[in-house]
């Protein structure tokens, strides 16, 4: 059974939320600094909490993203 309470997002989604390009996000996925799940298409797709906890620690852990 599909979990309601866990949402996916698509890298243009999270690529937006970070605002960065979706190409940018599919390489953090590659290089395992975000997990990510296939779809049976083969498209990744991110899970929300995921992205949320990893926005917050971008905002709080050093501020040197750019």
């Amino acid at each position: 059974m599909e979990g309601s309470s866990e949402r996916l997002l698509t890298p243009g989604e999270v690529a937006a939320l970070f605002r960065v390009d979706p190409k940018t996000v599919t390489r953090w996925a590659a290089s395992g600094r975000i997990s990510s799940i296939r779809t049976p298409g083969g498209h990744r797709r991110f899970r929300e909490a995921e992205v949320r906890q990893l926005l917050d620690g971008r905002a709080n852990s050093d501020g040197a993203g750019d």
